[in-house]
C-alpha cells in the first residue's frame, strides 16, 4: 500500500467485535473482570493450593430405608400373605426368617436386590421373626427386625373339584367345586377361584349353596377346548374362623360335541356329533301322567352302565307304592340323577317311535341303546323337548343348562 493504514481506535475494535461476534461492552468488561481478578480460596496465581484451603468433601449417601411388608407385632396373619422385604436407597444384603423353633423360611431377592420375598410357605399358627439388613451407596449397613404370628384356624377347608384331572369330557360338563365347610364369605372365596379356557370362552360362577359353586360357559364348550381350574384357597378366609387348607389345580379336555335332541311328542331322538346328524333313534319317553313324565330341558350325561338294576326307590318312589318297580336293563346311559336314562327296552319296541310308556327314561331298541352307550361320554348333552315338566334342581346335581344365562350370571358373588 502506498500509505500506512491508520491504527484502529479502541472504539473501532469494540464496534467491529460487536458486529462479528455479537459481544457487547458489558460482556467484555465481565470477561476482563473474570480474567484479571485475584484468585480465591483454593489456588493462587501459580495454580498451587492456597495456604489453609480445603478440598470439598463428597456428600454422604442417604441411609438405606428398609420396609418389612408384615408390620412388627401383627397377629392372625394369613399364611398366604406374601412376606416381602424392600429397600429404598440401597440393596438388600441379607434376610433371615425363622419360626419359634429356629427353622428357617427361605426366600430370594429379585434382580435389583431391592426386593426380597419368601419362597418357602408360611404355616398356620406359627410365630415368625424377621431380621433384614441392607447397605447404601457408601456401604453403610442398616438393619430392621419384625415379628408376627399367623392365624390359628377353627377349621380348614379342602376343595373337591370336578371334573377329575386328565379326563376328556363332553361339551356340557360344568366345572364344580365343593367345600367341606360353608363359605360364609363367598366373595373372598370366589376371588381365589379361576377357570381358564383355551380357546377363551365367556363363563361365570354360580353358587349352588355355601358349600358348592359351579362355573359354566355362556354356551356349550367348544369341541377341543382345554380347561384349567385353579382353587387358590390356601390361607383364604371362608368366614367364622375357617380357612382354606390347600391350593389345587385340575386340567381336563373337552372332546367332540355330541348333542342329542329328544322330542317326546315326535318320539324321536336325533344324535349329532360336531353338528353332523349321526342317527335318528325311535324312542318311547315317560308316560304322560304325573310322576312319569320325562323332564324337559338340557340333560348332561354323567354315567353309564352295561347292565343296571333300576329301582324306583332311588328317586323317591317306594317299591310298594303304586308304580314302584325294579327292572334289570342293559346299555343304560344316565342323563340325570333323578332316574332318567337312555336304555335298552325290548319290551316297548312296539311303542318306540309312536307313544310314551316309560317311567321317565328314554326307551330304545337294544341295538340303538348299545350304539348310544358306546358313543356317549360324561358331559354329552341330551336336550329333551315336548314335556310339560321341566328339569330343575330337584332332579340332580347337574341342572346348570336349564338356567338362562342372564339368571346364571346373577349367581356370582362378585358383582
Amino acid at each position: 500500500m502506498s500509505e500506512r493504514q491508520a491504527k484502529p481506535t479502541w472504539d473501532q475494535i469494540l464496534n467491529r467485535r460487536q458486529a462479528i461476534g455479537g459481544v457487547g461492552v458489558a460482556g467484555l468488561l465481565l470477561l476482563s473482570a473474570c480474567t484479571t481478578g485475584k484468585p480465591k480460596n483454593l489456588a493462587n496465581a501459580s495454580g498451587k493450593l492456597a495456604a489453609g484451603a480445603k478440598i470439598p468433601s463428597k456428600q454422604a449417601a442417604a441411609a438405606a430405608q428398609i420396609t418389612i411388608a408384615i408390620p412388627d407385632g401383627s397377629t392372625d396373619v394369613s399364611p398366604a400373605t406374601p412376606l416381602t422385604v424392600s429397600v429404598v436407597g440401597g440393596t438388600i444384603t441379607g434376610v433371615k426368617v425363622t419360626d419359634a423353633n429356629g427353622a428357617v423360611i427361605n426366600g430370594a431377592p429379585d434382580a435389583t436386590a431391592a426386593n426380597w420375598a419368601n419362597t418357602d410357605p408360611l404355616v398356620f399358627g406359627a410365630n415368625y421373626s424377621v431380621f433384614a439388613t441392607a447397605s447404601n451407596a457408601d456401604g453403610k449397613s442398616e438393619n430392621k427386625t419384625a415379628s408376627f404370628t399367623t392365624v390359628t384356624p377353627a377349621s380348614l377347608v379342602y376343595p373337591g373339584i370336578g371334573p377329575l384331572d386328565g379326563t376328556t369330557l363332553g361339551v356340557g360338563i360344568p366345572v364344580r367345586v365343593y367345600f367341606d365347610h360353608p363359605a360364609t364369605d363367598r366373595k373372598t372365596v370366589e376371588q381365589a377361584l379361576k377357570v381358564t379356557t383355551t380357546p377363551a370362552q365367556t363363563g361365570s360362577w354360580n353358587w349352588i349353596s355355601d358349600t358348592e359353586v359351579h362355573w359354566r360357559p355362556q354356551v356349550y364348550f367348544l369341541a377341543g377346548t382345554t380347561v384349567s381350574i385353579e382353587t387358590n384357597i390356601f390361607g383364604v378366609a371362608f368366614g367364622r374362623g375357617v380357612f382354606g387348607k390347600v391350593n389345587r389345580t385340575v386340567n381336563f379336555a373337552v372332546g367332540d360335541a355330541v348333542v342329542s335332541k329328544a322330542d317326546t311328542q315326535s318320539h324321536q331322538m336325533q344324535v349329532f356329533k360336531n353338528g353332523t346328524l349321526l342317527r335318528t333313534i325311535p324312542i318311547s319317553a315317560g308316560e304322560e301322567v304325573p310322576g312319569k313324565y320325562t323332564h324337559n330341558g338340557v340333560h348332561v350325561i354323567n354315567d353309564k352302565f352295561a347292565e343296571l338294576t333300576m329301582d324306583s326307590s332311588t328317586f323317591g318312589l317306594a317299591l310298594d307304592a303304586p308304580g314302584g318297580y325294579t327292572a334289570k336293563v342293559q346299555w343304560a346311559t344316565r342323563m340325570s340323577n333323578n332316574g332318567e336314562f337312555v336304555h335298552s327296552a325290548p319290551w316297548s319296541l312296539a311303542q318306540q317311535g309312536n307313544s310314551n310308556v316309560s317311567h321317565g327314561c328314554l326307551n330304545a331298541s337294544p341295538a340303538n341303546a348299545e350304539w348310544f352307550y358306546n358313543l356317549s361320554t360324561p358331559g354329552d348333552i341330551v336336550e329333551v323337548s315336548g314335556s310339560p315338566i321341566p328339569l330343575t334342581q330337584a332332579d340332580g346335581d347337574i341342572y346348570d343348562w336349564t338356567i338362562p344365562w342372564a339368571t346364571w350370571q346373577q349367581g356370582t358373588a362378585i358383582k
